[in-house]
């Protein structure tokens, strides 16, 4: 019998099932905490609790996480340097590290000038080679000539052994802004995707799990694990993908909307005819725009672990923190600190300073580690902070300093992974109001009477009000995702207005995660909608990463090389050529991409004769019989589990 191994790596949770291939049942589940630094222990605890004779069995894993998500959302990637070439950046961009140099193309693939002084791109990479961990490079018109932008990756890699991603790489769509985004975002992205896969590999040998390997992407199809890796911007939504696959799965809904429910965010997408829905413009997470091919997705960072804190008011979020009943139950000594926490003024009181908040190091401390990478006030901040939960007048009377003296520099400890925040969470919430108590109930309650000191309400109204923020939020942003042309804010007046109307959602709603059950009866204030929570859905990430086909989708773009010219341009992956006639350039067209179309299957044992493939020719304008523009699309869809 040939079984599945599914894992999915989360930023709360690690899931793994086993599923029989044959007919895609679920003969065993489980569910461990995802462990950090070190992904391994998590990964190894989830897999032990399947049944070993099963593992025996397995012939074909496939993997997703939301790590890529989590930290795009929480702003935490790696630091990366960028080249630009041929034109500069205005918009806000996540990198301090940045060069522009002369050079770039043009639409046609002609160069528009020379490439720019290479000595400086020599010095750029040498200066900063210490301080990050990859280099991406963006050339101007770079997906219509790749030149400029390979003399650089050569450079780079004549200098260092950091990994350096070039914008054509990730996507043959123009947009100079969002492609060197999506290149900066991958190379951010290579360390925390590199971690992910070598702790696969590594339980997998320990645990002799002879099988194929793969993993989810973010449109919803599978890929080989050396090519995950390489294009890791492209797992940025593997986890939520995994959902909307595993969701139809275990429904067997052909169409169905999908939420999500994660430790650091909500994400809710759609299925429909069997698919999922993919974006035309791009994966937007975080705020921002990329090229990356991915499921339409309305994601929120709002989850399970998200901080409440309050301010001026209560707050949810954006930061993902360790809740306080799991810290608890790790760590009793928490259960004395938070009897005993000191009241902080609503006046400094922000996402870092509160009395619920608590700091601890993230792994075993050495100044070997870190004496190179963090600056003096850094390191005296840090050397306060132990393995065990400390508050913030711990810091304080550690280092003789006031609290704002040191709120930036926690945060800026945070952001490199040297410490972790613990706080009051959503998953607290749900301790105090008794709908889920897997972990220590008192250091939640504790925490909800704390924080209501703040507020004009009792600790378990404060969580009730709490649990209901969430079930709103999660149904607004299911609003949004549907009707995706009114804006949020006037949608929010809408449902807070009134008692006497619902919303009605059409297509069966899906909920996955863990714990979701509790949400279900407040979101049914709100909308009228046909809301399952189907059986393994606390493991549903794990499940849709078995389910996922082999997707790949091959391009050609021909335009005259000037209006009214009898010669015509092509561009594809494999090149870019020159003809004096239509016909030929579209005959050649459609064959680079069935070819490239082949190839790419028989990488995966997949012969056309055994996949799906749709080729579509559209043309744009015309002078006369002949197209302004022509794009070839073929996209190719087959199972890898037919090779098994």
């Amino acid at each position: 019998m040939n079984f599945g191994l599914g894992i999915d790596t989360g930023g709360t949770y690690t899931d793994s099932v086993i599923m029989n291939l044959e007919d895609g049942s679920i003969i065993d589940s489980n569910k461990s905490l995802t462990t950090y630094p070190d992904l391994i222990k998590g990964i190894i605890n989830s897999i032990d609790g399947l049944k070993a004779e099963y593992l025996a069995n397995v012939r074909f894993t496939s993997v997703s996480t939301t790590l890529a998500t989590n930290t795009t959302l929480e702003g935490r990637g790696y630091p990366a340097g960028l080249i630009l070439i041929g034109y500069n950046i205005s918009r806000k961009i996540p990198t301090d590290h940045i060069l522009s140099i002369k050079g770039g193309h043009d639409a046609d693939g002609n160069e528009v000038e020379t490439l720019g002084n290479l000595d400086e791109v020599e010095k750029f990479v040498t200066m900063n080679k210490h301080k990050v961990s990859s280099f991406a490079v963006s050339s101007y018109f770079g997906v219509r000539n790749p030149e400029h932008e390979l003399r650089i990756k050569e450079i780079i890699q004549d200098l260092t052994d950091l990994p350096v991603v070039c914008g054509h790489e990730l996507s043959m769509d123009l947009g100079a802004y969002e492609r060197a985004l999506t290149a900066l975002l991958n190379a951010q992205l290579i360390p925390v995707i590199d971690q992910f896969i070598r702790s696969v590999r590594s339980v997998m040998e320990d645990k002799k799990i002879d099988s194929v390997l793969m993993m989810m992407k973010c449109d919803g199809s599978l890929v080989r694990i050396e090519e995950a890796l390489k294009k890791p911007v492209e797992s940025i939504f593997s986890g939520p993908a995994a959902s909307l696959l595993g969701a139809a799965h275990l429904t067997d809904l052909k169409e169905c909307l999908t939420i999500d429910v994660g430790g650091t965010s909500t994400d809710i997408s759609m299925i429909r005819n069997s698919m999922p829905v993919v974006s035309s413009s791009g994966a937007v997470v975080g705020g921002w725009d990329t090229k990356v091919k991915a499921i339409k997705m309305n994601t929120s960072a709002i989850g399970g672990d998200s901080h409440v804190w309050i301010h001026e008011k209560t707050n949810m979020g954006p930061n993902r923190v360790i809740p306080l009943c799991l810290c608890a139950s790790e760590f009793p000594s928490l259960i004395n600190k938070l009897q005993n926490a000191e009241k902080i003024s609503r006046r400094i009181m922000n996402d870092i300073l509160q009395p619920t908040t608590f700091f601890m190091c993230n792994g075993v401390k050495s100044h070997c580690l870190y004496a190179s990478e963090l600056e003096g006030e850094e390191i005296e901040i840090f050397d306060a902070i132990n393995e065990e939960p400390s508050s913030i007048s711990d810091i304080a009377s550690r280092t003789n300093k006031h609290p704002l003296m040191f709120e930036d520099i926690l945060r800026r400890l945070i952001q490199k992974r040297y410490i972790k925040q613990v706080g009051f969470t959503p998953t607290d919430v749900l301790h105090v109001t008794g709908d889920y108590t897997r972990w220590d109930s008192n250091a939640s309650m504790l925490g909800a009477t704390i924080l209501s000191d703040y507020t004009s309400m009792e600790p378990f109204d404060l969580c009730e009000k709490l649990r209901e923020d969430v079930a709103k939020e999660i149904v607004l942003n299911l609003i949004a995702h549907c009707a995706n042309t009114v804006k949020k804010t006037d949608l929010e007046k809408i449902l807070n207005g009134t008692e006497l109307m619902k919303f009605m959602i059409k297509s069966p709603v899906v909920l996955v995660g863990a714990p979701v059950t509790p949400y279900m009866k407040d979101m049914k204030h709100f909308i009228d909608a046909d809301i399952r929570i189907p059986e393994f859905h606390e493991v549903g990430n794990a499940v849709g990463a078995l389910v996922g086909n082999v997707v790949y989708r091959g391009e050609a773009l021909i335009r005259p090389t000037a209006p009214g010219s009898s010669q015509y341009l092509l561009f594809s992956e494999k090149g870019r050529y020159t003809f004096d006639d239509y016909q030929e350039a579209l005959d050649t067209a459609n064959s680079l991409v069935n070819s490239t179309v082949s190839e790419y299957m028989a990488g995966y044992g997949l012969s056309m004769d055994n996949v799906s493939f749709d080729l579509e020719c559209n043309d744009i304008g015309s002078i006369g019989t002949v197209p302004l523009e022509t794009k070839i699309v073929g996209v190719a869809v087959g199972s890898p589990r037919r090779i098994i």
